[in-house]
């Protein structure tokens, strides 16, 4: 299979070893990706984030393969049994590819409005391991072990450190693909950073415990550059696309609406067009697998549409503003502003605001708080090798990445009914 990729190219799963791909990529449940976004609801600020969990799925796998491909070159000196074999190799690549396979709509935003349901995770390990799905057909006609090796992979583990820290890590094939991604459909350069310098410095180290097993690692005398650039890429990403105003403001909607309806439902009231998961969901906290593949975005959007007019003011009026794009407002808190005592001030006043105006502040306010760690890998994932044999973490040997280790960023910003703007900019200017 050969495919043309407006990120990498030309895109092929011509080996052998590859061969699971084009027959995983026919099943109901890769297909469903299709309709699911790859950011959610980042178009609204971005109008190219229209790209999907399945091209990202396709991009992602195909890292992976020019990842395995790089430590083939270099698996020489290591025993056989520690070396890529094509068994390896078909199990990341099928990992690569299924690892988002569980996604809900709307992406990550559909799990954090419904908190109390499964996280997107267990759905994947659900999808893999289910005997009832095409996913887990495909898998089992190949191995009747491959279901179990992938969900392990899929979940970073793997006797092989290597093959694990290269499914889930700090320098994984899915972050590679999604910077890359996720940069290219919105337009902005934050997140390019050097893959082919990255793979070119791989090597192989002794992975973290000292067990004697392969881990990653990367030319000190090349590779730092590459790292560094990855982890600012990331940071950028999440500062300038991820933490966008309009796309907080909408996924906040967003997460309002979906904690609204499963209060509705779980008093007994009806809802036009609910989706049936979404109403299990509601009800008990999870849902058939069958009734969860059943959602995507379309058939959120779907009820999105139907809700505009129901009987619940709540409902109506987000649904209504989220079909024609009329965000909530944001203002964002700078400096000591962003204080826990400070925050909560503001939040205070928009909160007596609102209830001056007739609103419900529990409704119409809220407090977003958008916070990432850019570089939180001390070296469990990869670390830095000097022609000497010595190894180090790359927050020892980076400045960079010294200072940026385990470091907080935060993005404090109150959301609240565009009736309130006016009056909460004067209230806080004071």
């Amino acid at each position: 299979m050969i495919l043309r990729d407006p990120v990498h190219g030309l895109v092929a799963f011509e080996a052998d070893e590859y061969s699971i791909v084009p027959r995983l990529l026919d099943t109901a449940e890769v297909q469903r990706l299709r309709r699911i976004r790859q950011l959610g609801l980042t178009s609204f600020a971005y109008p190219g984030a229209d790209h999907t969990r399945f091209s990202h799925a396709i991009g992602t796998a195909h890292v992976m393969t020019r990842f395995l491909r790089r430590l083939q070159e270099i698996h020489g000196d290591l025993p056989f049994w520690q070396r890529v074999t094509t068994e390896r190799a078909r199990d990341a690549v099928a990992a690569a590819l299924l690892h988002d396979v569980g996604h809900g709509p709307f992406s990550h935003l559909f799990e954090e409005a419904l908190p109390d349901g499964p996280a997107h995770e267990t759905w994947t390990s659900r999808v893999v391991l289910d005997p009832g799905t095409e996913v887990h057909a495909v898998l089992a006609e190949s191995d009747p072990g491959l279901p179990e090796r992938v969900n392990e992979l899929v979940h970073g583990r793997h006797r092989l450190t290597y093959l694990a820290r290269m499914v889930s890590g700090t320098f994984d094939v899915d972050r590679c693909d999604y910077l890359l991604r996720d940069a290219h459909a919105t337009g902005v350069e934050y997140g390019l950073f050097d893959l082919d310098w990255l793979l070119r410095s791989l090597r192989f180290g002794e992975a973290p415990g000292g067990d004697g097993s392969p881990g990653l690692a990367i030319d000190g005398a090349k590779g730092l550059p590459a790292i560094e650039s990855f982890i600012l890429a990331r940071h950028f990403m999440f500062q300038h696309v991820y933490f966008h105003k309009a796309s907080r403001a909408s996924e906040w909607m967003v997460g309002r609406l979906l904690r609204r309806v499963a209060e509705l439902v779980a008093d007994g009231a009806r809802l036009p067009a609910l989706p049936r998961a979404l109403e299990t969901l509601a009800r008990t906290g999870d849902a058939p697998l069958g009734e969860y593949l059943a959602l995507d975005d379309v058939a959120l959007w779907t009820a999105i549409a139907a809700f505009r007019d129901a009987r619940d003011p709540l409902v109506a009026e987000l649904s209504q503003r989220l079909y024609a794009r009329r965000l909530w407002k944001t203002l964002e808190l700078y400096g000591e502003d962003r204080e826990p005592a400070a925050r909560d001030h503001a939040l205070a006043v928009a909160r007596d605001l609102a209830a001056r105006r007739g609103l419900d502040p529990d409704q119409t306010v809220g407090l977003d708080v958008a916070s990432d760690t850019p570089f939180e890998d001390p070296g469990d994932s990869l670390v830095v090798l000097f022609p000497s044999g010595r190894a180090k973490a790359p927050s020892e040997v980076s400045l960079l990445l010294g200072r940026l280790l385990g470091e907080r960023m935060e993005r404090v910003r109150l959301i609240f009914h565009p009736d309130l703007r006016d009056d909460v900019v004067r209230a806080l200017a004071r």
